[in-house]
């Protein structure tokens, strides 16, 4: 009885990955990520002979392990097919708050580091697409713009509310870009990052505009300044760092800067994202691959698991039962960890019956 349940739950999964992917990707390869996606959902790890016992297929787990092995080494995985998928899947369409970041970690000798643009939405961004830098540091102005024109081209311009970021994506170019195509955003600045004044023709400290300010105290700047060459605005916070040391928020944008405190306060949720990707959902950071194509793929299987928790929660969320929110007002979980652990409970008792609808939430109808 549970292994029928469980088979009935995977066909019912394919069934529905094969709606989005059409004549895309072949019957057995869609299969194969409805096998990889519920057993990701029910083990919470990108190890791949323990995912290989969570297959329901009646072969042996070693038969397994090797589609698995074979998948990862061997398929050409066109990363905006998923991309498509997850946009399709997004709660909002238009209006969007796109929000970017890295992570990172070593594992040997291999540096693994993503980069990733992310849909801002209720606490934990949606991972919408990546790229892996063959590198160690921080991205450069080419990769920025490759990934927002990744976006353009996919999806369009219009959609775009707001870009959010860190102090990380700063310089003259990058900038340069964003306002030669009128693209709004709310980068963070360092405290001591030197401004031009063009009605006082004169260059100060970015902090300097805020030094009168009281402790939780915000304000902009009403005058145009430059910034790496680039007109824009400024707004700033005294607020105080993560040892309670005293520091400003300071932030850059294309207009609007009476919007910048709350539009950038949303950029953390793609730290959310990274953290339900790895330690709080998917283990990714403990994945032995190293070659960046590899992972890219795992990256690719994982962001649909994602997106399948992250659609559940929001739904257990406004319909079921709210989330707790604790006395410092936050949330005792996250959406997306509320859905995971729905869909894990369920899909670990193979025996129980379908509370509400799972598979609706990867559909589009």
């Amino acid at each position: 009885m549970e292994k029928t349940n469980a088979i009935t739950k995977n066909s019912e999964l394919s069934a529905i990955l094969e709606t989005h992917f059409k004549e895309k990707i072949n019957l057995a390869r869609i299969k194969f990520m409805a096998h990889f996606i519920t057993s990701l959902c029910k083990l919470r790890t990108v190890n791949f002979e323990m995912l290989a016992n969570g297959f329901v297929t009646g072969t042996k787990r070693e038969s397994s392990l090797r589609r698995i092995q074979r998948f990862i080494a061997e398929y050409a995985f066109d990363r905006d097919i998923i991309a498509r998928l997850v946009f399709n899947l997004l709660p909002q369409q238009d209006d969007l708050t796109l929000t970017i970041d890295r992570t990172n970690w070593k594992f040997g000798q291999a540096n693994i580091n993503i980069f990733m643009l992310g849909i801002v939405y209720q606490g934990v961004a949606f991972p919408l697409l990546f790229s892996m830098l063959p590198k160690r540091g921080n991205s450069n102005t080419k990769e920025r713009i490759e990934l927002i024109e990744r976006f353009i081209n996919l999806f369009g311009k219009e959609r775009i509310e707001c870009l959010v970021a860190d102090r990380e994506f700063v310089g003259r170019p990058w900038l340069e870009y964003l306002n030669h195509n009128n693209i709004r955003y709310h980068i963070r600045i360092r405290n001591n990052f030197k401004v031009f004044l063009p009605h006082k023709q004169k260059e100060i400290k970015a902090e300097h505009l805020f030094h009168n300010l009281s402790f939780g105290a915000f304000k902009y700047y009403e005058k145009i300044v430059r910034v790496n060459g680039e007109l824009c605005y400024l707004s700033g916070q005294r607020t105080r760092d993560k040892k309670g040391r005293p520091e400003f928020l300071i932030l850059v944008s294309f207009n609007k800067p009476q919007e910048s405190q709350c539009c950038y306060a949303q950029r953390w949720q793609i730290e959310m994202c990274f953290k339900a990707m790895k330690s709080s959902g998917f283990d990714l950071e403990r994945t032995h691959l190293q070659d960046p194509k590899r992972i890219e793929k795992l990256i690719l299987l994982i962001m649909v698991a994602f997106t399948w928790c992250y659609k559940i929660g929001i739904y257990l969320h406004e319909n079921v039962m709210p989330i707790k929110v604790k006395p410092h007002g936050r949330k005792a979980k996250s959406i997306f960890r509320y859905g995971l652990d729905y869909l894990n409970n369920l899909l670990l008792n193979t025996d129980k019956q379908d509370d509400i609808s799972i598979f609706k939430f990867l559909s589009c109808t």
